[in-house]
């Protein structure tokens, strides 16, 4: 699991019973979290409990009490290490985005994504399992909005777009589409339903196209 999850800077992040700040802390809870990962795709989220978390990462459930408190807790702070790891590749999909090929930034972009979904068994098993908090699920909405964002940026950084209010809705709604057509893609196949993904390029293409088309820098 990343450090971002305990970074109370970063947006989006869960904030903890206490921040780690040595080293040997941030490193114990970080074994917690691969352990709680590890315990979510075996056993699914209903065996998330601090107990069952605690005998899997070998540490006393006090030493899990002072980061996290509980199931909720555990949840929260999985899924903040999700999102980070997915705007992580968006930051660097924008960030490169003049030297990757112009001509197909949706189909890499989706492709990228794919990949990351194909490793990320935990974020399946969260998400498919039905188990995000009332926290977790507050925080997927800001995400999506950061990920919508990084649509804007890409637009931005292409070149394809003037940026404005309306284009920042436009991408917004292109990225939940595209999100919700990624996750029933990997609903219906571990490794994502091909054909499925393929009409999400298809979908994303066409609309992406008719936006830069309205917003195009003059």
């Amino acid at each position: 699991m990343g450090e971002p999850i305990a970074d109370p800077d970063r947006p989006g992040a869960v904030p903890l019973r206490r921040t780690p700040r040595q080293a040997r802390s941030r490193a114990r809870l970080a074994r917690v979290l691969e352990a709680a990962e590890r315990v979510l795709v075996d056993e699914g989220v209903e065996a998330l409990t601090t107990t069952r978390v605690a005998a899997a990462a070998k540490v006393s459930v006090g030493s899990l009490y002072q980061y996290l408190p509980d199931r909720d807790a555990i949840i929260d702070a999985l899924a903040a290490g999700y999102f980070a790891r997915l705007e992580a590749v968006m930051d660097d999909f924008v960030r490169t985005a003049a030297a990757r090929d112009r001509d197909d930034p949706v189909g890499m972009l989706i492709d990228a994504f794919a990949a990351l979904y194909r490793t990320e068994h935990g974020f399946r098993a969260l998400w498919f399992g039905s188990g995000l908090t009332e926290r977790a699920r507050s925080a997927d909405r800001e995400h999506k909005r950061r990920m919508a964002d990084g649509v804007r940026r890409l637009l931005l950084a292409l070149d394809l777009a003037e940026d404005d209010e309306a284009l920042g809705r436009a991408c917004h709604a292109a990225f939940l589409a595209a999100d919700a057509l990624a996750q029933e893609a990997f609903r219906r196949d571990a490794e994502g339903d091909a054909a499925l993904l393929d009409e999400a390029k298809v979908m994303l293409r066409a609309y992406l196209t008719q936006v830069t088309a309205r917003y195009r820098r003059a």
